[in-house]
């Protein structure tokens, strides 16, 4: 009778094979590379259902996030782009990256200035609740952003609080110093 977690040393291929049907079990090939390859007598379906249980498991915790699209032409007007925000509000409040686009037609084509211009004011009504990920960029005829959810905390230089108190500090030591 075979114990669990018992190593039996190397064992010829067909005396495994006795072994793991005399236990009602499977042999499994663990490692084909070694040498000599390494086998384990396990239920090898009930392997499987327990790993595939680990791996959703894992899956659960995580959240897929999407890619989604947000258009817009170059002639939109101050209330669309308002929509199209509150739009893009609330796909990043449900954890998907917006791309935001702006499509050029025609002759609008030689001025992506201000297609550049109107991602600039859209990520501005976005920007409490985003990241930029990728600044403004043609792609053939539209000019596009990658946003983000969540806003990256920007920390102030280093040391730029204690600047600005060094010189008083020292000042005062050196005037204790002086008057010794």
């Amino acid at each position: 009778m075979i114990r669990e977690e018992e190593q039996l040393g190397i064992v010829r291929t067909d005396d495994a094979l006795r072994m793991a049907e005399e236990a009602g079990l499977d042999l499994v090939e663990v490692a084909p590379t070694a040498d000599p390859p390494v086998c384990r007598i396990m239920d090898y379906g009930k392997f499987k259902y327990e790993q595939s249980k680990r791996e959703k498991e894992s899956r659960k915790g995580s959240k897929h996030s999407e890619l989604r699209e947000v258009r817009m032409r170059v002639k939109i007007d101050e209330h669309d782009i308002d929509f199209k925000a509150r739009t893009a509000r609330k796909l990043l409040a449900e954890g998907d990256k917006v791309k935001v686009s702006v499509m050029f037609r025609a002759r609008e084509i030689t001025h992506p200035e201000i297609g550049r211009e109107l991602l600039d004011k859209f990520y501005e009504k976005i920007r409490d609740v985003s990241t930029l990920e990728r600044n403004p960029a043609m792609e053939g005829r539209m000019m596009s952003i990658i946003v983000t959810p969540g806003v990256k905390r920007e920390r102030p230089p280093a040391g730029a609080g204690a600047r600005s108190e060094r010189p008083a500090v020292e000042a005062a030591s050196s005037a204790a110093v002086g008057g010794n």
